[in-house]
């Protein structure tokens, strides 16, 4: 059995449990509220202690649904870890991020990504996303296995450069895998001196 035929049952369990703490939640408010109702005889000088009870009951059935909305999410977030790590173990593990330092002379609309001679990735980018590298960010564009020896990294940038003439560019590395996970970082910055973008790679040890 692969990782995804183990993994994939969990995580559809965990979503369901979620789902099901957020519809049961009004349904055990309610509950709550009319328990208290019941439990007090119909006497005017009960009626503020009940209507106090209700919301405080209410208020400890959210926090516990909420308790178990973390569990699940955190448990999530461990088992999509564990799910990585058994689908990309750190001897073949490659990763390939991109970047961009400043981005004024060049609007990116889309990228591509070849791994010694095949397509792994391409990707077309919502003006919300490059902002977003603008600001700092980094994505992570590829994850896969390689084996150990030589290969080569090809990326073709392609977007708006100065005076908003259309612009396509490419950026290549060679590289050594060993037994150790490889990280890739395409880089996107502006070169005052040119007034271009340039566009490298770089291989992180």
């Amino acid at each position: 059995m692969n990782a995804h035929a183990l993994f994939a049952p969990c995580l559809r369990f965990l979503t369901a449990c979620v789902v099901v703490c957020s519809a049961l939640a009004p349904a055990r408010a309610a509950e709550a509220v009319a328990a208290s109702a019941a439990a007090e005889p119909a006497v005017a000088a009960s009626a503020p202690d009940t209507a106090a009870s209700a919301p405080a009951e209410s208020q400890r059935l959210d926090e516990r649904i909420q308790a178990v909305k973390g569990d699940v999410i955190r448990l999530n977030r461990d088992l999509l870890v564990l799910e990585e790590e058994l689908l990309f173990p750190a001897n073949t593990q490659v990763a390939v991020f991109v970047s961009m330092d400043v981005g004024k002379l060049f609007e990116l609309d889309s990228l591509q990504v070849k791994l010694d001679d095949k397509l792994v990735a391409s990707y077309l980018y919502s003006p919300l996303e490059v902002q977003a590298l603008h600001r700092g960010g980094m994505q992570r564009v590829y994850l896969g296995n390689l084996k150990s020896g030589t290969h080569e990294v090809v990326a073709f940038f392609t977007g708006k450069g100065p005076h908003f003439r259309d612009y396509k560019r490419g950026a290549t590395v060679k590289f050594d895998k060993g037994t150790e996970p490889k990280y890739i970082e395409l880089r996107i910055k502006d070169s005052t001196g040119k007034l271009q973008p340039e566009f490298d790679v770089k291989v992180w040890q």
